[in-house]
């Protein structure tokens, strides 16, 4: 139940967030403003890092595969990308499209075994879910 609320908090903080950038976007360009958006989260977590875990920064090399440490990079681009979309289509439009992508990416990795993910089978009813999904997104277009 925790994770469930957790995973509510986190779809409607990134819905908020989006908006935000959208409009720090306007002002100040594209790759700006997602600069400015990770450079605040930074600092965010490394004023919570220094006030709860103070676990060695140094750890994070230790990674391994190597790539995994390319989230900052790809959150650059999912800032940019989430603020183009929201401007382009409105939030709510951009949002529908964004959680079907990243159910249909994250089912992918899930069947493929990706990332080092655990292998699932195939399910019909994920497959009928998402097909849903994608049909409101265009009842809710027209």
């Amino acid at each position: 139940m925790v994770g469930f609320l957790i995973a509510l908090l986190s779809g409607a903080l990134m819905s908020i967030q989006g908006v935000f950038n959208t409009q720090v976007t306007k002002v100040s360009g594209i790759w700006i403003a997602s600069a400015f958006v990770q450079f605040s989260a930074l600092c965010v977590c490394m004023l919570a890092w220094f006030l709860t875990d103070r676990t060695s920064l140094l750890k994070v090399f230790f990674v391994e595969p190597k790539y995994m440490l390319l989230g900052g990079a790809i959150g650059a681009f999912i800032t940019s990308t989430v603020s183009k979309s929201m401007d382009m289509l409105g939030p709510a439009r951009a949002v529908m499209i964004i959680v079907v992508s990243q159910l249909t990416v994250a089912y992918a990795i899930e069947l493929f075994g990706m990332f080092g993910v655990d292998k699932q089978t195939f399910s019909w009813r994920k497959t009928l879910g998402m097909l849903t999904a994608i049909v409101g997104i265009i009842l809710f277009k027209s």
